[in-house]
Protein backbone atom coordinates (compact mmCIF):
# COMPACT_ATOMS: atom_id res chain seq x y z
CA UNK A 1 0.00 0.00 0.00
CA UNK A 2 1.40 3.80 -1.04
CA UNK A 3 0.96 6.61 1.14
CA UNK A 4 -2.63 8.58 0.55
CA UNK A 5 -1.76 11.92 0.50
CA UNK A 6 -4.06 14.33 1.68
CA UNK A 7 -10.23 15.01 1.28
CA UNK A 8 -13.29 16.27 0.21
CA UNK A 9 -14.84 19.67 1.37
CA UNK A 10 -18.62 19.44 2.80
CA UNK A 11 -19.64 20.01 -1.48
CA UNK A 12 -19.52 16.07 -1.71
CA UNK A 13 -22.27 15.85 0.85
CA UNK A 14 -25.38 14.22 -0.89
CA UNK A 15 -27.94 16.35 -2.17
CA UNK A 16 -28.88 18.15 -5.45
CA UNK A 17 -25.51 20.55 -6.19
CA UNK A 18 -25.43 24.04 -6.36
CA UNK A 19 -24.10 26.20 -9.17
CA UNK A 20 -22.06 27.86 -6.67
CA UNK A 21 -21.16 24.47 -4.99
CA UNK A 22 -19.91 22.93 -8.41
CA UNK A 23 -17.95 26.39 -8.99
CA UNK A 24 -16.14 26.88 -5.62
CA UNK A 25 -15.06 22.97 -6.20
CA UNK A 26 -13.90 24.03 -10.04
CA UNK A 27 -11.98 26.51 -8.35
CA UNK A 28 -9.32 24.34 -6.23
CA UNK A 29 -9.78 21.07 -8.47
CA UNK A 30 -7.29 21.96 -10.79
CA UNK A 31 -4.16 22.87 -8.34
CA UNK A 32 -4.88 19.63 -6.60
CA UNK A 33 -5.42 17.33 -8.61
CA UNK A 34 -2.42 17.96 -10.76
CA UNK A 35 -0.25 16.77 -8.61
CA UNK A 36 -1.63 13.65 -7.67
CA UNK A 37 -3.24 11.97 -10.19
CA UNK A 38 -1.70 8.63 -10.23
CA UNK A 39 -0.30 6.54 -13.40
CA UNK A 40 -0.75 2.97 -14.33
CA UNK A 41 2.49 1.41 -14.86
CA UNK A 42 4.01 -0.66 -17.96
CA UNK A 43 6.46 -2.89 -18.07
CA UNK A 44 9.25 -0.05 -18.80
CA UNK A 45 8.14 2.35 -16.28
CA UNK A 46 7.74 -0.12 -13.84
CA UNK A 47 11.38 -0.55 -14.56
CA UNK A 48 12.49 2.62 -14.28
CA UNK A 49 10.51 2.99 -10.77
CA UNK A 50 12.21 1.58 -9.12
CA UNK A 51 15.29 4.01 -9.64
CA UNK A 52 13.53 6.35 -9.63
CA UNK A 53 12.53 8.13 -6.30
CA UNK A 54 9.65 8.71 -5.24
CA UNK A 55 10.13 12.38 -4.31
CA UNK A 56 11.55 12.88 -8.01
CA UNK A 57 8.50 10.97 -9.46
CA UNK A 58 6.22 13.64 -7.82
CA UNK A 59 8.00 16.82 -9.35
CA UNK A 60 8.40 15.56 -13.31
CA UNK A 61 4.98 15.68 -13.12
CA UNK A 62 5.42 19.94 -12.18
CA UNK A 63 8.17 19.94 -14.96
CA UNK A 64 5.83 18.19 -17.68
CA UNK A 65 3.61 21.34 -16.90
CA UNK A 66 6.14 24.20 -16.82
CA UNK A 67 7.13 22.19 -20.57
CA UNK A 68 3.74 22.01 -22.16
CA UNK A 69 3.44 25.71 -21.36
CA UNK A 70 6.74 26.23 -22.26
CA UNK A 71 6.40 24.25 -25.49
CA UNK A 72 2.85 25.85 -26.07
CA UNK A 73 4.59 29.66 -26.47
CA UNK A 74 6.86 28.11 -29.08
CA UNK A 75 9.79 27.28 -27.18
CA UNK A 76 12.72 24.67 -28.31
CA UNK A 77 15.30 24.83 -25.70
CA UNK A 78 15.14 25.74 -22.03
CA UNK A 79 17.84 25.73 -19.66
CA UNK A 80 17.67 24.11 -16.17
CA UNK A 81 17.91 27.45 -14.90
CA UNK A 82 14.84 28.72 -16.52
CA UNK A 83 13.10 25.75 -16.13
CA UNK A 84 13.41 25.38 -12.23
CA UNK A 85 12.05 29.28 -12.19
CA UNK A 86 8.99 27.76 -14.32
CA UNK A 87 8.39 24.91 -11.78
CA UNK A 88 9.07 26.66 -8.57
CA UNK A 89 11.64 24.84 -7.92
CA UNK A 90 15.95 24.37 -7.44
CA UNK A 91 17.88 24.40 -10.36
CA UNK A 92 20.24 21.84 -8.92
CA UNK A 93 17.38 19.82 -7.89
CA UNK A 94 15.51 19.84 -11.09
CA UNK A 95 19.49 18.59 -12.71
CA UNK A 96 19.81 15.70 -10.39
CA UNK A 97 15.95 14.63 -10.89
CA UNK A 98 16.40 15.05 -14.79
CA UNK A 99 19.83 12.90 -14.74
CA UNK A 100 17.92 9.81 -13.29
CA UNK A 101 15.87 9.75 -16.95
CA UNK A 102 19.31 10.26 -18.64
CA UNK A 103 18.43 13.66 -19.20
CA UNK A 104 21.90 15.67 -19.22
CA UNK A 105 21.16 18.56 -21.27
CA UNK A 106 23.97 20.25 -23.63
CA UNK A 107 25.72 22.68 -22.26
CA UNK A 108 25.53 26.46 -23.44
CA UNK A 109 22.17 24.94 -24.89
CA UNK A 110 20.11 23.22 -22.26
CA UNK A 111 17.60 20.95 -22.32
CA UNK A 112 15.02 20.53 -25.62
CA UNK A 113 11.64 20.76 -24.26
CA UNK A 114 10.34 18.45 -26.92
CA UNK A 115 12.35 15.42 -26.05
CA UNK A 116 12.64 16.18 -22.49
CA UNK A 117 8.57 16.16 -22.72
CA UNK A 118 8.62 12.77 -24.67
CA UNK A 119 10.95 11.28 -22.00
CA UNK A 120 8.85 12.62 -18.74
CA UNK A 121 5.68 11.11 -20.56
CA UNK A 122 7.48 7.71 -20.87
CA UNK A 123 8.71 7.72 -17.29
CA UNK A 124 5.38 8.61 -16.36
CA UNK A 125 3.40 5.82 -17.81
CA UNK A 126 1.44 8.42 -20.34
CA UNK A 127 2.30 7.18 -23.52
CA UNK A 128 -2.05 6.72 -24.12
CA UNK A 129 -4.63 8.25 -22.88
CA UNK A 130 -5.57 6.13 -19.40
CA UNK A 131 -9.52 5.87 -18.70
CA UNK A 132 -11.15 7.09 -15.19
CA UNK A 133 -13.91 6.20 -13.57
CA UNK A 134 -15.15 8.73 -11.42
CA UNK A 135 -17.35 7.81 -8.36
CA UNK A 136 -19.83 10.20 -6.43
CA UNK A 137 -21.51 12.88 -8.69
CA UNK A 138 -22.00 15.98 -5.76
CA UNK A 139 -20.82 19.14 -6.43
CA UNK A 140 -17.03 18.03 -6.38
CA UNK A 141 -18.33 15.18 -8.95
CA UNK A 142 -19.65 17.56 -11.40
CA UNK A 143 -16.69 19.96 -11.11
CA UNK A 144 -14.32 17.27 -11.76
CA UNK A 145 -16.04 15.59 -14.57
CA UNK A 146 -16.04 19.10 -16.17
CA UNK A 147 -12.32 19.24 -15.83
CA UNK A 148 -10.55 20.32 -18.98
CA UNK A 149 -7.00 19.37 -17.41
CA UNK A 150 -7.50 15.77 -17.37
CA UNK A 151 -7.63 15.27 -21.41
CA UNK A 152 -4.68 17.29 -21.57
CA UNK A 153 -2.80 15.36 -19.44
CA UNK A 154 -3.39 12.22 -20.60
CA UNK A 155 -6.53 11.20 -19.14
CA UNK A 156 -9.97 11.15 -19.73
CA UNK A 157 -13.09 10.46 -17.85
CA UNK A 158 -14.40 7.35 -19.15
CA UNK A 159 -17.04 6.89 -16.53
CA UNK A 160 -19.32 8.35 -13.90
CA UNK A 161 -20.94 6.39 -11.48
CA UNK A 162 -23.65 7.08 -8.41
CA UNK A 163 -25.22 5.50 -5.41
CA UNK A 164 -28.61 7.69 -5.69
CA UNK A 165 -30.76 6.58 -8.14
CA UNK A 166 -32.22 10.19 -8.43
CA UNK A 167 -28.38 10.36 -10.21
CA UNK A 168 -28.50 7.46 -12.16
CA UNK A 169 -29.49 8.66 -15.88
CA UNK A 170 -28.07 12.39 -15.23
CA UNK A 171 -26.40 13.36 -18.12
CA UNK A 172 -23.24 15.16 -16.68
CA UNK A 173 -20.26 16.21 -19.51
CA UNK A 174 -21.85 14.45 -22.16
CA UNK A 175 -21.45 11.24 -19.95
CA UNK A 176 -24.78 9.23 -18.74
CA UNK A 177 -24.29 8.36 -14.54
CA UNK A 178 -24.35 4.86 -14.00
CA UNK A 179 -25.19 3.02 -10.88
CA UNK A 180 -22.26 2.27 -8.66
CA UNK A 181 -23.23 -1.47 -9.37
CA UNK A 182 -22.39 -1.40 -12.71
CA UNK A 183 -18.74 -0.65 -11.52
CA UNK A 184 -17.23 -4.29 -12.49
CA UNK A 185 -19.02 -3.83 -15.86
CA UNK A 186 -17.76 -0.62 -16.84
CA UNK A 187 -14.10 -1.23 -15.77
CA UNK A 188 -13.99 -4.23 -18.01
CA UNK A 189 -15.87 -2.50 -20.94
CA UNK A 190 -13.78 0.68 -20.83
CA UNK A 191 -10.76 -0.51 -19.56
CA UNK A 192 -10.62 1.67 -16.64
CA UNK A 193 -7.03 2.20 -15.43
CA UNK A 194 -8.21 4.67 -12.83
CA UNK A 195 -10.98 5.31 -10.15
CA UNK A 196 -11.45 8.41 -8.45
CA UNK A 197 -13.58 8.64 -5.31
CA UNK A 198 -15.81 11.80 -4.40
CA UNK A 199 -18.25 10.38 -2.39
CA UNK A 200 -18.81 11.53 1.44
CA UNK A 201 -16.57 9.89 3.79
CA UNK A 202 -18.65 7.01 4.77
CA UNK A 203 -19.10 5.75 1.58
CA UNK A 204 -15.53 5.95 -0.12
CA UNK A 205 -14.28 2.41 1.52
CA UNK A 206 -16.87 0.40 -0.02
CA UNK A 207 -15.88 2.20 -3.09
CA UNK A 208 -12.51 1.41 -2.95
CA UNK A 209 -13.08 -2.34 -1.97
CA UNK A 210 -15.61 -2.72 -5.11
CA UNK A 211 -12.90 -0.65 -7.51
CA UNK A 212 -9.96 -3.09 -6.29
CA UNK A 213 -12.28 -6.12 -6.45
CA UNK A 214 -12.64 -5.36 -9.83
CA UNK A 215 -9.11 -5.26 -10.86
CA UNK A 216 -8.53 -1.49 -10.35
CA UNK A 217 -5.15 -0.47 -8.70
CA UNK A 218 -4.64 3.17 -8.72
CA UNK A 219 -7.17 5.14 -6.66
CA UNK A 220 -7.22 8.64 -6.21
CA UNK A 221 -9.42 9.70 -3.26
CA UNK A 222 -11.09 12.92 -2.42
CA UNK A 223 -13.08 11.37 0.69
CA UNK A 224 -12.25 12.69 3.86
CA UNK A 225 -11.06 9.36 5.11
CA UNK A 226 -8.08 7.07 5.21
CA UNK A 227 -8.41 4.14 2.66
CA UNK A 228 -7.24 0.41 3.30
CA UNK A 229 -6.31 -1.01 0.92
CA UNK A 230 -4.03 -4.36 -0.30
CA UNK A 231 -0.38 -4.44 -1.05
CA UNK A 232 -0.20 -3.41 -5.09
CA UNK A 233 -2.98 -0.76 -4.60
CA UNK A 234 -1.75 2.70 -4.92
CA UNK A 235 -3.92 5.85 -3.52
CA UNK A 236 -3.56 9.10 -3.70
CA UNK A 237 -5.61 11.30 -1.15
CA UNK A 238 -6.53 15.04 -1.88
CA UNK A 239 -7.29 17.10 1.20
CA UNK A 240 -8.15 20.33 0.27
CA UNK A 241 -9.90 21.02 3.71
CA UNK A 242 -6.05 20.47 5.08
CA UNK A 243 -4.09 22.29 2.46
CA UNK A 244 -6.32 25.30 3.96
CA UNK A 245 -5.87 24.70 7.35
CA UNK A 246 -2.17 24.47 6.77
CA UNK A 247 -2.45 27.95 4.50
CA UNK A 248 -4.58 29.23 7.97
CA UNK A 249 -1.15 28.20 9.72
CA UNK A 250 1.23 30.38 8.02
CA UNK A 251 -1.19 33.23 7.79
CA UNK A 252 -1.18 33.71 11.40
CA UNK A 253 2.59 33.82 11.70
CA UNK A 254 2.29 36.74 8.94
CA UNK A 255 0.16 38.23 11.46
CA UNK A 256 1.32 37.34 15.24
CA UNK A 257 3.28 40.01 16.39
CA UNK A 258 7.15 39.78 16.73
CA UNK A 259 8.36 37.49 18.91
CA UNK A 260 4.96 35.78 19.76
CA UNK A 261 4.61 32.22 20.72
CA UNK A 262 3.09 29.53 18.96
CA UNK A 263 1.78 28.73 22.19
CA UNK A 264 0.87 32.05 23.42
CA UNK A 265 -2.21 32.28 25.43
CA UNK A 266 -1.80 28.29 25.95
CA UNK A 267 -1.94 26.77 29.66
Amino acid sequence: MTDQHAATPDEVVPGEPSAGGVRRARAVIGRAVRSTLPSRSTGDVRRVDRVVPEATVARLAVYLRALSALAEQGVVTVSSEELATAAGVNSANLRKDLSHLGSYGTRGVGYDVAVLVERIENTLGLTRRLAVALVGVGNLGHALAGYGGFTTRGFHIAALLDADPARVGEKIAGLVVRHVDELPEVVSELDIAIGVIATPAHAAQAVCDQLVDCGVTSILNFAPTVLVVPDGVDVRKVDLAIELQILSFHEQRKIRPIGGSALEGVS
